[in-house]
């Protein structure tokens, strides 16, 4: 059985897997994919977070109800909030809505979003960024 930091490090891979698609999909003008793995990496982060703090997680694609299990036990990653907030719809929704057509500009605000979602958790957990 894997320890919490092999648990923790699996989750990090994969969140930066989601990373490094969102940078590819926007270079090939995929932008409604690019924020679909923009909120699927915010959310392998937040889950990464959780795990480092020893909090257990339900199955959700709610990035709201992560950051309050992590306010939970740290109140200061509350601030994350209104980071997180504008990627959720990117979860289920728009992966069905054939109207969702994003511009650049939103899938690069995205990546922004989850990149600071990335660089906060990166920090709380002591990780090095995968480049």
């Amino acid at each position: 059985m894997k320890d919490r930091s092999e648990f923790l490090a699996g989750w990090l891979k994969k969140a930066k897997s989601d990373m490094t698609a969102v940078v590819a999909l926007i270079q090939a003008e995929s932008f409604d994919a690019a924020c679909f793995h923009a909120q699927q990496a915010a959310e392998k982060y937040l889950k990464a977070l959780l795990i480092h703090l020893g909090v257990a997680f339900p199955f959700t694609h709610n990035l709201s109800k992560l950051v309050d299990l992590a306010a939970a036990a740290d109140e200061s990653l509350r601030s994350l909030i209104s980071t997180v907030e504008p990627l959720i719809p990117y979860a289920v929704e728009s992966r069905y809505d054939d109207d969702f057509w994003p511009t650049k500009e939103v899938a690069e605000e995205a990546r922004r979003l989850a990149t600071t979602v990335e660089t906060e958790v990166l920090q709380e957990t002591g990780s090095r960024p995968r480049r």
